[in-house]
């Protein structure tokens, strides 16, 4: 039996020193080792032994145990470092390559135009507020003085979801909201950014839809001189101080009187030219002073309290400042005209 052991141990010596692969290392292991594997079964037959040699065998087979282990240790150990190194050249980085440059991606086009008339606003002492895109026929037409079947209804031609509930046709929903949350006790300066929708027949000028900031400001002794001075300072700011406004006589339900504003043509200076057709002036928003029925019905008392409200597109805005002559480059996702507005 002991020259059994001690063949065992030279074969498995040498095996292990040839192999070299993880797996036939793994296999060595439990040819030798395991449980039905060459040791064991030596071992198995030590009860044939007489009480004087058990004890030297079983001395014998432990140092076989042991040789046979720490050498498949030391194997192991040798073949993961050398995995190690094989897998480390294979994913060698080169540091001194330069880097791979990251695009990096800015504002839409219309959000920066948003993000600028919130600032001019709030700068003028305005809140910015929001409602939402899905409206009642109440806030949307009724509390704005629009009551069923008034034929300036049609100027607006709006996307139905029940008799009662619509896609908003513009923002001055969220104005008449604000007046009823203030219950008449306070003044209301407020701007309502958002996106509108409308049945329209989508070409170079017109969406079905598009986005709308409209702006409202009650208060005691509110005059149609303050709404000027807002627009002026609106166009100034937006498109130049050598900008100049002028108001024309218009109607929308909401506001009496009602103007639309026009801004001097910036390619000609007012003199006349092909984009502001020979007039000189380029209209760009509508406004007036707050109709007294939607002061009553926003639960104001219009003996006491004035104001004026104006609206505006950042479309619009954004094509007269830019050049921009199709407000469909502006839902494309064209990142060849999109990149071109970008703002470091």
């Amino acid at each position: 039996m002991r020259e059994q052991l001690e063949a065992i141990q030279a074969e498995a010596l040498e095996r292990i020193s040839q192999t070299e692969d993880m797996k036939e290392l793994q296999d060595i292991k439990v040819t030798y080792l395991g449980k039905k594997g060459s040791l064991t079964g030596v071992l198995r037959g030590m009860g044939k032994l007489s009480k004087e040699e058990r004890p030297v065998v079983g001395e014998i087979a432990n140092k076989v145990r042991e040789s046979i282990t720490a050498a498949l240790d030391e194997k192991n150990e040798k073949l993961e470092q050398l995995q190690l190194e094989e897998q480390l050249e294979a994913e060698t980085i080169d540091v001194t390559l330069p880097g791979r440059p990251v695009k990096v991606g800015g504002a839409h086009l219309l959000s920066s135009i948003v993000q600028e008339l919130e600032d001019l606003f709030i700068g003028m002492g305005y809140e910015v507020r929001e409602g939402p895109e899905v409206e009642t026929d109440f806030y949307n037409f009724e509390a704005l003085n629009l009551p069923k079947n008034h034929p300036a209804r049609d100027m607006q031609d709006t996307f139905y979801i029940t008799n009662e509930l619509l896609l908003r046709t513009h923002t001055s929903p969220v104005q008449a909201r604000t007046m009823q949350e203030y219950k008449g006790e306070k003044p209301v300066k407020m701007i309502c950014p958002g996106k509108v929708y409308r049945r329209d027949t989508d070409d170079a000028t017109h969406s079905h839809q598009f986005t709308q900031i409209e702006g409202l400001y009650v208060d005691k002794n509110v005059r149609m001189s303050d709404l000027k001075g807002t627009l002026d300072t609106f166009a100034k700011k937006m498109f130049g101080e050598d900008r100049e406004i002028r108001l024309r006589p218009s109607f929308f339900p909401f506001t009496e009187p009602s103007v639309e504003m026009d801004i001097s043509c910036k390619v000609c200076n007012g003199e006349g030219c092909s984009v502001c057709k020979g007039t000189g002036w380029i209209e760009i928003l509508g406004g007036g002073m707050v109709h007294p029925k939607v002061l009553e019905m926003g639960g104001y008392d219009p003996e006491v309290y004035s104001g004026f409200a104006f609206g505006m597109g950042p479309e619009r805005i954004a094509m007269l400042k830019y050049g921009v002559n199709d407000i469909r480059q502006f839902y494309t996702n064209d990142i060849r005209f999109l990149k071109q507005y970008h703002k470091a």
